[in-house]
């Protein structure tokens, strides 16, 4: 691990770590993701203001729970993960407060699951965790996962579903037109808005460049 890569509260990042991720194998949510999301919240904090130990404390546990892309349980990732958070915190002895914005940022950061984030450290979570799956980061773990999940590249017969439904759970290409494309324009905090308009340009001209390599458009 990078020395001090959670600073300026790598004390509790190192309590925190042994429950962060379950074994899973699945190198687009590890110890690299945890660390680039602490460094997103870190950018979006130092604008945006937040309760910096809420901040960590959710950034390291919100997939503490390792549920696969494919899964039924998908949408209900955010909501494991916080409660397998809010139990661990509460034997830590912290306060029914500090538990409750945790457990709530946690919840919210999550796409499936579709849960509005109220409070300020929940938006900058959302924002924070987003802004991995937009530029290129967002690129190289969308065909790392459609490679694990065991899916093509792209439609042969039609690669930009123009007669077909999009379907990303057979094609890594439609993924990009089915989430990654609107990510940009959900965003909660100005900070986030910003970074994320840059990523979502980066989104679209690799996408641009993509498609004339295999000889479309």
């Amino acid at each position: 691990m990078i020395n001090n890569a959670f600073a300026p509260l790598q004390s509790l990042a190192d309590t925190l770590l042994p429950y962060s991720l379950e074994p899973s194998g699945d190198g687009a949510h590890d110890l690299s993701h945890l660390q680039r999301v602490w460094n997103n919240v870190r950018l979006l904090q130092a604008q945006e203001g937040g309760d910096l130990e809420v901040l960590l404390t959710a950034a390291l546990l919100h997939d503490c729970v390792a549920v696969e892309k494919n899964s039924p349980l998908r949408s209900q990732a955010s909501r494991l993960a916080a409660q397998k958070a809010s139990q661990l915190l509460a034997d830590m002895g912290w306060s029914d407060s500090k538990i409750a914005a945790v457990v709530h940022a946690i919840e919210a950061h999550s796409f499936s699951a579709h849960i509005p984030a109220i409070s300020l450290e929940a938006k900058i979570l959302q924002d924070a965790d987003r802004l991995d799956s937009l530029g290129l980061l967002g690129v190289a773990r969308t065909f790392y996962v459609a490679g694990r999940m065991g899916n093509a590249l792209y439609d042969p017969q039609d690669p930009e579903a123009k007669d077909r439904a999009y379907d990303d759970t057979r094609f890594c290409l439609d993924h990009f037109q089915t989430k990654l494309l609107h990510l940009a324009d959900g965003f909660q905090t100005l900070a986030g808005q910003r970074l994320a308009e840059i990523r979502h340009e980066r989104l679209k001209e690799f996408l641009e460049h993509f498609k004339e390599e295999i000889g479309v458009g």
